[in-house]
């Protein structure tokens, strides 16, 4: 479904991304693991348009998108829940769902799918009239993906879902995340939070300055020494995730 092949990438002088390879197959879970400034953020960024890549190849159903412009990546069906959220602030919860499906048509599918995702987060449901700026860290990250999903997503990507939130709530998160893996929905995820990374997903990357050190199942990620030491607190045992 997704295909990244040899991606270099630059932020003026910086090499951010250094030959990055990696494979997102249909229904698939896959993990981007790695220290600030690895290159997660990049790579997601890359993959959507919003980074070019000066060498490499971007593939998105077997057709090259590097060149492709972000709008016409969503349209197509690829879209980000960004970190920090990015929300309109002064806009109510409502708003701010509906600005999720801006490119698409039939308003009666679109309202269907609002009252659906509601269902996912009741919370939302209840501050609907609510500025998007009041909501708590949780609300906004409930919020963030409920926005993505409005745009009917044929592969999610989703860059740090868990930064600032409380355990409770990353929990919460990721429930619904497993939901939308049961529903066949495919997703990149680039996440620090490498305990709960690995519990979901299929396949699992390590970045490292920008290169790709390590890749394989995420299970066996899990085992990893160099990962549980560096990502999983050196004596994660396997209950724990």
């Amino acid at each position: 479904m997704l295909e990244v092949q040899g991606v270099h990438a630059y932020y003026g002088p910086i090499h951010a991304l250094k030959g990055v390879s990696l494979k997102v197959a249909s229904g698939q879970v896959v993990a981007l693991l790695g220290a600030n400034g690895a290159g997660k953020s990049t790579l997601i960024n890359t993959v959507c348009g919003l980074v070019r890549a000066r060498q490499g190849l971007v593939s998105f159903d077997g057709k090259p998108i590097q060149r492709a412009r972000p709008e016409a990546l969503v349209r197509s069906g690829l879209v980000q829940v960004p970190e920090g959220r990015q929300l309109f602030p002064e806009l109510t919860v409502a708003e701010n769902l509906r600005m999720g499906a801006y490119a698409r048509r039939g308003r009666a599918s679109v309202s269907a799918d609002r009252e659906r995702i509601l269902t996912y987060f009741p919370r939302l449901q209840e501050r609907l009239k609510q500025p998007a700026g009041t909501l708590s860290g949780g609300e906004q990250q409930m919020l963030a993906l409920g926005r993505a999903l409005m745009a009917k997503p044929r592969l999610l990507l989703l860059d740090e879902p868990s930064l600032g939130l409380a355990p409770v709530l990353v929990r919460q998160v990721y429930d619904m995340l497993a939901q939308l893996k049961a529903q066949g929905i495919p997703l990149l995820l680039a996440e620090q939070n490498a305990h709960m990374a690995l519990w979901l997903a299929d396949y699992a990357y390590v970045l490292t300055l920008g290169a790709v050190t390590l890749e394989g199942p995420a299970k066996d990620l899990a085992r990893n020494d160099m990962v549980r030491r560096l990502y999983l607190g050196g004596a994660a045992s396997e209950s724990s995730l």
